[in-house]
């Protein structure tokens, strides 16, 4: 009997040693789960920061590029140019192909911008020359660029009695914009009795700007 009982507490004892063994590792390995899970979550919060950081950079980058490219864009835009009596000279050819020219000389150091043809009033005349090649609109204006110490020209055909007129003391000139209803700069005032100039001038027109004086000839009916 005593043996029997002996064998019971025996086997009893063997049964709950497997039963702390076997909790034992199953705590282990819950709590080696519990640690890659935590693992896991780390190292996918560090990737979505990184992810966004990068985002935000090329959004950085590319704000920057357009900024530096509407920078670029305003430093290569061209200004108008600006009248003085030291820029626009005029001189009149004789003979059938008699002609008045009007030469601008930009002498700044940077390119400028002429627009259409110049508003030309002899003796103070209420209204202006009109225009030889039509009166521009908002869409249709015309505009040239001149070079740094380089030249514009337009004329005045003066090749008949009635366009020839009489002399002239003095012109006012105003620069047009891009419509006829748009002025740049001016009024400057040239007085020819000053200048010791001998003009000319009667109902004729002007042409617009052009970057050479036979150009400018040939769109008055002067040029050969």
């Amino acid at each position: 009997m005593t043996a029997r009982r002996s064998r019971h507490r025996s086997a009893a004892y063997a049964a709950l040693a497997l039963g702390l063994a076997g909790s034992l590792a199953l705590t282990g390995c819950n709590s080696h789960s519990s640690k890659k899970s935590k693992k896991s979550k780390k190292s996918s919060s560090v990737s979505k920061s990184s992810s966004s950081s990068s985002k935000s950079k090329k959004r950085k980058i590319i704000g920057g590029g357009a900024a530096a490219a509407g920078a670029g864009a305003a430093s290569r835009r061209v200004p108008d140019c600006f009248p003085s009596t030291y820029k626009v000279t005029f001189s009149q050819q004789s003979g059938p192909d008699s002609h008045v020219t009007v030469k601008f000389k930009n002498t700044a150091g940077r390119d400028c911008t002429l627009y259409n043809a110049p508003l030309l009033r002899f003796n103070n005349a209420k209204s202006p020359l009109p225009l030889l090649q039509g009166t521009p609109g908002h869409l249709d204006g015309t505009r040239l660029t001149v070079p740094a110490h380089g030249y514009a020209y337009a004329v005045l055909p003066t090749n008949t009695a009635a366009t020839k007129g009489t002399e002239q003391k003095s012109v006012t000139i105003d620069f047009m914009g891009v419509s006829a209803s748009s002025v740049t700069h001016g009024p400057v005032t040239v007085n020819f009795a000053e200048k010791r100039l001998h003009l000319s001038v009667g109902k004729t027109k002007v042409t617009n700007w052009t970057s050479s004086v036979h150009g400018a000839q040939l769109a008055a009916g002067v040029g050969k």
